[in-house]
């Protein structure tokens, strides 16, 4: 099997529409037995087009016949808890604090008038509720933010799978199984012994990067 790991896009939709053809292109060019491509979460906030990458999720597999695992970010989270008729002030607050209003925007609502909010449509409300926490496979483990390193993989809490920088990030022990993640930016891919980080910041400018991974080979495509 090969995978293909896409890190967060944040409303990035073009840049996700390039990349999913630069995997397309790959997978085609060397092709694989099984192929299973997994978007990391963060699909929106922040960015243009929030609406367009939940769309793309909806749609038609980029890689025909390959399997799909889509994780949640601490984005979706926020963006669930505030579209909640019963969340409190502080709640939505803290999520147009946080880009909330760009994805708003991108379905046509606006942040100051709540009434607009059910441009929103069910669909894409039901897609971020179907969301899964992490995925294991083989020698690797895929969540959004990392893990508590002092804790199983399967004793996992999933506030921490979507918001954990430390002391994950710091962690310089042994882990049961290779973390791909996302969540942190950073200039490029970060790979070390037990994590790969693949936040390269496409919302503030720099590339969406997705890792392909196969055996214990590692590589890197661009958008």
């Amino acid at each position: 099997m090969r995978v293909y790991a896409v890190g967060d896009s944040h409303g990035c939709a073009r840049r996700l529409a390039a990349l999913h053809a630069e995997i397309a292109a790959h997978a085609a060019a060397s092709p694989a037995a099984r192929l299973l491509l997994v978007h990391l979460g963060d699909y929106v906030d922040r960015g243009p087009d929030s609406a367009g990458v939940l769309a793309m999720l909806r749609g038609p597999s980029p890689l025909p016949g390959a399997a799909v695992v889509n994780l949640i970010g601490n984005h979706e989270q926020m963006m669930l808890a505030a579209l909640d008729p019963r969340a409190d002030a502080d709640v939505v607050g803290f999520w147009l604090d946080n880009g909330g209003g760009a994805t708003l925007e991108s379905y046509g609502a606006d942040e100051h008038d709540l009434g607009s909010w059910d441009a929103v449509p069910e669909a894409d409300m039901a897609l971020l509720r179907r969301l899964r926490p992490s995925l294991a496979l083989g020698g690797y483990f895929f969540a959004h933010a990392g893990v508590r390193p002092d804790l199983p993989l399967d004793r996992q809490d999933p506030m921490d799978l979507a918001w954990i920088r430390e002391p994950f990030l710091s962690w310089r022990g042994r882990l049961p199984a290779v973390v791909v993640h996302g969540h942190t930016p950073a200039d490029g891919p970060e790979v070390l012994p037990h994590r790969i980080g693949i936040d390269t910041g496409a919302v503030f400018g720099g590339p969406l990067t997705c890792a392909v991974l196969e055996g214990e080979r590692v590589g890197f495509l661009f958008a």
